[in-house]
C-alpha cells in the first residue's frame, strides 16, 4: 500500500510572495504508486514523476487538474491554503494534506484620522495605521513633536488632546517586517480661527468701551458750564448744595463757595 511520510511530503510548507516555489510529495510502494488528482475546491492537483527507487512525487498547482511534468511558479498570495496530495497503487491509496503559508512585505499601509485630520484648536484627534503583512508589521511614526501626543502599546495608533498649533504638520507610519517596509503619510492642520475671531471680538469691545468713556467725558465737558437761569439762593441751602472752598479775601466778602447741582427752572 502507498505511504507518504513527512519526509517526501512535510505537512506545512512556507513560501514567500514573488519568489518560485512548486509543491510536490514523495510516495512509496509496491507496485510504485501513482499520483491521483483530486478536483474539489480545496485540494489542488498532483502530477506523477518516476524515478529508480520507486518514489513518486505528486505535486499541485491551484486550478489544475490534468497529469504534466513540474511546473514552476511565481508564489501569490492566493496559494496560501491546504493541499492535498494522493498516491494509489493496488493495494490502495494514502493522502496527505500540505498546508501552504504564504508570507509578503507590508501593503496597503494606510493611516486614518480620526474624526478628522482638519481639527479645531483644544480637540482632539486619533491617528491608526494599518497594513496587511504577514508576518503581521511592526509600526514606527514619525510626527511633529509635542507633548500633548501618545502612542498605543502597539504603536499602531496616535491619540491628541488639546490640540494647539505644534500639533499640526505631517504625520508618517511606516510598517515593516523581515520582508519589507512601507509608508504612508497624512497632514493634520489645526485651525486657529474661532481664536483670532474672540482676539477680534475682545479690539472691538475696547474700542467700543473706548469710545464711549471720550464720549461721557464730552458730555460732562459740555455740560458743565451750560448757560441759563438757575434758582440760586434756594439750592444754596439745600441737602445737594457742596461747600468746595471756603475763601476769604480782604476784598471780597462774599462768603462761601457752593458748588450746587442747577437744572433750569
Amino acid at each position: 500500500q502507498p505511504s507518504i511520510g513527512e519526509r517526501g511530503c512535510p505537512e506545512r510548507r512556507l513560501w514567500l510572495e514573488g519568489s518560485a516555489a512548486e509543491l510536490s510529495c514523495a510516495a512509496t510502494g509496491n507496485p510504485p504508486p501513482r499520483g491521483d488528482n483530486p478536483n474539489n475546491r480545496d485540494t489542488h492537483d498532483n502530477r506523477d514523476t518516476h524515478d529508480n527507487r520507486d518514489t513518486h512525487d505528486t505535486s499541485g498547482t491551484p486550478g489544475d487538474i490534468q497529469d504534466r511534468p513540474r511546473a514552476t511558479a511565481i508564489v501569490t498570495r492566493g496559494h496560501a491554503g491546504t493541499y492535498q496530495c494522493r498516491a494509489t497503487n493496488a493495494h490502495g491509496t494514502a493522502t496527505r494534506n500540505v498546508t501552504v503559508a504564504v508570507e509578503y512585505g507590508p501593503s496597503g499601509v494606510t493611516v486614518r484620522a480620526l474624526p478628522s485630520a482638519n481639527v479645531t484648536r483644544g480637540s482632539g484627534f486619533t491617528l491608526e495605521c494599518g497594513a496587511e503583512a504577514v508576518p503581521g508589521a511592526t509600526y514606527t511614526w514619525a510626527v511633529p513633536p509635542a507633548p500633548n501626543l501618545r502612542l498605543t502599546p502597539d504603536n499602531r495608533s496616535v491619540t491628541v488632546t488639546g490640540a494647539t498649533a505644534a500639533n499640526r504638520g505631517l504625520y508618517t507610519c511606516t510598517a515593516s517586517n523581515r520582508h519589507g517596509r512601507r509608508a504612508a503619510s497624512v497632514v493634520v492642520s489645526v485651525d486657529e480661527s474661532w481664536l483670532a475671531v474672540l482676539v477680534a471680538l475682545g479690539a472691538l469691545g475696547a474700542v467700543t468701551a473706548l469710545g464711549l468713556a471720550v464720549a461721557w467725558g464730552y458730555y460732562l465737558k459740555t455740560t458743565a458750564c451750560k448757560k441759563g437761569e438757575y434758582n440760586v439762593r434756594d439750592a444754596e441751602g439745600s441737602s445737594e448744595a457742596t461747600c468746595l472752598h471756603r475763601h476769604r479775601d480782604h476784598r471780597d466778602h462774599r462768603g462761601d463757595i457752593f458748588g450746587i447741582q442747577l437744572t433750569p427752572p
